[in-house]
C-alpha cells in the first residue's frame, strides 16, 4: 500500500463543451472514469484539504476506537466513586482489568454499553483532529521560517495546536468522559459507580447544566493543559522517525520510497505514540477524575450535617457538595498519592496503550493518505484541464 496512489480523477466536461472544442480543432479532455468522490475532491478549495482530512481521519479513528475508550475511562475514574470517610457509601472496586471491565459492560449493557459516549466522542474528535493539524500545518510551517532548529519548530507547532483544539472541544471531552464513565441502570450493587445517570449526549448536557452550571463542562482544562506535553513529545518524534523511516523531507522520492511509505509511517506512529503516552499518562487520570467528579448529588448521596452519610429525605435533588474531593490540580495528584499510591496515576495504562496506539495509527494514516490523495486529485485534475485550455472554476 503506499499514500502515492493517483485514482483517475476528471472533471468531464459536457457534450456541448466538447463539441464546441473539436469545432475549434483543439484537442478534447481525454475521457477518464469520473466519480462523486474525484468531482468533490477537485472541487474542494485547497486551504480546506488539511481540515476535512483531520476531520475524516478523527472520525474513522473515533469509531475504532470507541469500546477500549469506554474501558480505559471506567478504569481511570473508578477510583474517584469510592467510598470516602464519613461520606456516602459508594462501595468496592467494580472494574478490575481490560478482561473483566469488558465482561462486565457486556453482562450489563452489551454492545450498545462499549459504544457508550461515541456521539460526544465523534463531535470532539471531528473539530480536534481538524483543528490541531490544521493549525499544526500552519504554524510549522511558520515557525520554521522564525528558527533554524525544525526539531523546536515542530515543537512549538504542536503545542499551539493542541492549544487551540483543547480549549475549543473541553466541553465535549468532559460529556463524553461523564458517560462513558456511568454503569447501566440495571447493575446491580453498590459498587464504585458514579451517582449519576444520563440518558444520551443531549440529556448529559441540560442536566449537567441545570445541576452544576457552566463550570463543569470546563473542569478538567488545566490537566489539559498540561497534557499538552504529550502532543509536543509524540508530534516532534513522528517526525523525526518519519524522515527516519520514509525519507520524506530529506531528499527526492523514488519509486522504491513510495512503495514503503505506508509502513514506515505506521511504524513512525508506533513508536512516538508509545513515548509520549507513557511519559504523559498521568495527566489522564487527573484529568478524568476532575471531569468525572459531579458538583452536586442526588438527595439519596447528600451529607447533612450530623447524619453520617444517611439519605435525608427533606433536601431538594439539588444540593451543592459539602466537601469536592478533589480541588484543583494538585490538590488532585495528592489525593490520588494519599489514597491509591503511585499506581493510581498509572490506573488504565495498558488499555490506554491498546486504544491509544491503534487509534494514532489509525489517525494519522487516514490522514496523510486523504491528504495526499486530496492534494493529487487537484493537481491531476489541473493538469488535464490546462491541457484542454480550461481551468478549475
Amino acid at each position: 500500500m503506499s499514500f502515492n496512489r493517483k485514482p483517475a480523477s476528471s472533471i468531464t466536461p459536457p457534450d456541448s463543451a466538447t463539441r464546441e472544442l473539436n469545432d475549434h480543432h483543439e484537442p478534447p479532455i481525454p475521457p477518464t472514469a469520473t466519480n462523486p468522490f474525484d468531482y468533490w475532491a477537485t472541487k474542494l478549495p485547497s486551504v480546506w484539504v488539511v481540515p476535512v482530512s483531520g476531520a475524516i481521519a478523527g472520525a474513522v479513528s473515533g469509531i475504532v476506537s470507541c469500546p477500549l475508550d469506554v474501558i480505559k475511562t471506567k478504569l481511570q475514574a473508578q477510583g474517584g466513586f469510592q467510598a470516602r470517610q464519613g461520606g456516602p457509601e459508594l462501595a468496592t472496586t467494580a472494574y478490575r482489568g481490560v478482561q473483566g471491565t469488558a465482561a462486565t459492560i457486556w453482562k450489563e449493557d452489551g454492545v450498545r454499553g462499549l459504544y457508550r459516549g461515541l456521539g460526544p466522542m465523534l463531535l470532539g474528535y471531528i473539530p480536534t483532529w481538524a483543528i490541531y493539524l490544521t493549525v499544526y500545518n500552519k504554524t510549522q510551517a511558520y515557525f520554521r521560517t522564525k528558527t533554524d532548529n525544525w526539531f523546536l519548530a515542530n515543537i512549538y507547532a504542536s503545542l499551539c495546536g493542541g492549544a487551540c483544539s483543547t480549549m475549543a472541544t473541553n466541553p465535549i471531552w468532559v460529556v463524553k468522559t461523564r458517560l462513558m464513565s456511568q454503569s447501566s441502570s440495571r447493575a446491580k450493587g453498590t459498587t464504585s459507580r458514579p451517582p449519576w445517570q444520563y440518558h444520551g449526549t443531549v440529556d448529559a448536557i441540560r442536566n449537567m447544566y441545570r445541576a452544576e452550571g457552566i463550570k463543569p463542562f470546563y473542569s478538567g482544562l488545566t490537566p489539559a493543559m498540561l497534557g499538552l506535553t504529550h502532543v509536543a513529545i509524540q508530534f516532534p518524534l513522528y517526525e523525526v522517525f518519519k524522515k527516519e523511516f520514509t525519507g520524506l523531507g530529506s531528499r527526492k522520492e523514488n519509486e522504491a520510497d513510495k512503495a514503503h511509505h505506508f509502513y514506515g509511517i505506521a511504524f513512525a506512529v508506533f513508536l512516538s505514540k508509545i513515548c509520549a503516552s507513557t511519559a504523559t499518562y498521568p495527566h489522564e487520570v487527573v484529568r478524568t477524575r476532575l471531569q468525572t467528579q459531579q458538583r452536586s448529588l442526588p438527595s439519596q448521596y447528600v451529607e447533612k450535617a450530623g447524619d453520617h452519610g444517611r439519605p435525608p429525605g427533606d433536601l431538594p435533588p439539588k444540593r451543592v457538595i459539602k466537601g469536592l474531593q478533589y480541588r484543583g490540580t494538585i490538590e488532585t495528584c495528592k489525593a490520588i498519592l494519599a489514597e491509591e499510591g503511585w499506581r493510581g496515576f498509572y490506573a488504565g495504562l495498558g488499555t490506554n496503550l491498546i486504544r491509544a496506539v491503534p487509534s494514532a495509527m489509525t489517525t494519522i494514516i487516514t490522514f496523510e493518505y486523504l491528504k495526499k490523495t486530496l492534494f493529487q486529485l487537484q493537481e491531476d485534475s489541473r493538469v488535464r484541464l490546462d491541457a484542454a485550455g480550461k481551468s478549475i472554476v
